[in-house]
């Protein structure tokens, strides 16, 4: 049981067992006009996101911040206008036609300052749906697999209703939050999300890319790795490495076999030495297993993880991160296709910059040299300028290495002129003579000396 009778008799449990309920009783506290926070990533609470739909049509302007969210996206149906309101500050592809459309709301942050709207009450909480581990002897519950986003919402909200997990890792490190804090209780023993970081539709690219990545990372280094299957591609060429460690806005499961391995030992991390420090986990169950109890692992706030000031004082930190195109200049567009919004910011600019100002410090942006659209046309992903209305993520005066699979430019320190020579010859070869022509249009490749083009 979630109180289990074999429990020590302690002061808490006769006050947790009267706030246990359904979702659907929790639901009624929240009222139209409220500010709720979701939980995200593979810690979505979906029976209460489940009774919030149900109880919608009973609510008006109900605002729902949540970051990335892996769950079917009823929650953002049409019907659900004028009831629930979603501020996605991370769009994920569940939500992403929905801000697109104009019936759900985008707001651009850092994710180091993604809590802080929160804690410093730019955003009051009315609300906060989270999702937690059953309470050790002391009362405690562990935020589980989202740990980094969740908890200073929670601190903040007016009314906690949480959802305790049988299947929610203990995760350890700041994660902890007395249950005496949770105002409605929900038990269930249900599965989280999963999402493998599996095979890319073209993992040849991928594995190319991930080649000339590993080249860049010293034997020592402290690793940011984002989101998908490039990252989970360079872990898989780090075997020869020595001494790695982590600081990173999440893990997946490919660390596991570099742990065991001994390549990830995190012995010369001069931050959380000997410790995988990171904000939450997105992976399969084979991660949230691995991670539960394990004093490896050391989970702590996003603000503080993702804080540039801190990321930079790991000594030869790598920052991983990718890009939906990347022009001349070296301005790094990430988050939109023109106008489109398609995901965020994310940790992007925290780890850029924090790599950047690491002693030895490796920013890296990586992408596959072109994209194929809908209608089966291939575009260079590496263009003169930014497609109208697409935003700049990493500026151009923060980029230091750019990755595709045909190799790496180096542009820090460098000239436009070199900068253009150096993307040019990185992108595919069948839009090389294109582009040259266009930077010449452009003035970018004329001039004398040695950066004169020939």
């Amino acid at each position: 049981m979630l109180l289990g009778s074999n429990r020590a008799n302690i002061h808490w449990q006769k006050t947790c067992q009267s706030r246990i309920t359904t979702p659907d009783e929790a639901i009624k506290t929240i009222k139209s006009g409220d500010r709720v926070f979701l939980t995200g990533n593979a810690s979505v609470p979906l029976p209460l996101l489940d009774a919030l739909v149900k109880r919608a049509p009973e609510l008006q302007n109900v605002e729902v911040c949540h970051p990335l969210t892996i769950c079917p996206a009823d929650y953002v149906a049409p019907e659900m206008e004028g009831h629930l309101r979603i501020n996605s500050m991370f769009i994920s592809p569940n939500v992403r036609n929905a801000v697109n459309q104009g019936r759900a709301d985008f707001t651009p942050v850092m994710l180091s300052e993604f809590p802080l709207l929160f804690k410093n009450g730019h955003l009051p909480l009315d609300v906060a749906l989270i999702h937690v581990s059953p309470p050790d002897e002391n009362g405690f519950c562990s935020m589980g697999a989202e740990s980094g986003l969740t908890i200073s919402a929670a601190e903040v909200a007016k009314i906690v209703i949480a959802q305790v997990n049988e299947q929610m890792p203990r995760t350890l490190g700041d994660t902890a939050m007395h249950i005496d804090k949770m105002h409605y209780i929900i038990p269930c023993d249900t599965p989280l999300f999963e999402m493998p970081m599996g095979d890319d539709a073209d993992q040849n690219v991928v594995e190319k890319i991930a080649a000339h990545i590993a080249g860049l990372i010293p034997d020592g280094a402290t690793m940011q790795l984002g989101i998908g299957a490039l990252p989970n591609a360079v872990l898989k060429f780090l075997f020869e490495k020595k001494d790695l460690g982590i600081h990173s806005e999440l893990i997946s499961d490919g660390i596991i076999d570099l742990v065991e391995a001994g390549v990830v030992n995190g012995s010369c991390k001069t931050l959380h030495p000997g410790k995988i420090t990171c904000g939450f986990l997105l992976g399969t169950k084979r991660l949230y297993d691995w991670v539960s109890n394990n004093p490896l692992v050391e989970m702590h706030r996003t603000e503080y993880v993702n804080d540039p000031f801190v990321v930079a004082q790991n000594d030869r930190m790598v920052a991983i991160n990718s890009a939906i195109e990347v022009d001349f200049t070296g301005q790094v567009c990430a988050d939109s296709i023109g106008t489109k919004m398609h995901s965020a910011v994310g940790g992007q600019v925290d780890f850029i910059y924090g790599s950047s100002r690491s002693k030895g410090g490796v920013p890296i942006i990586a992408l596959p040299s072109i994209s194929t659209l809908r209608d089966g046309s291939v575009v260079s992903k590496i263009v003169p300028t930014l497609k109208l209305g697409a935003g700049v993520v990493t500026s151009r005066n923060h980029v230091h290495y750019v990755v595709t699979e045909f190799g790496v430019a180096a542009l820090y320190g460098k000239t436009v002129r070199q900068r253009t020579q150096a993307l040019i010859n990185v992108a595919h070869p069948q839009f090389r003579a294109e582009l040259t022509e266009k930077a010449k249009e452009l003035k970018y490749l004329q001039g004398t000396g040695k950066d004169a083009i020939k």
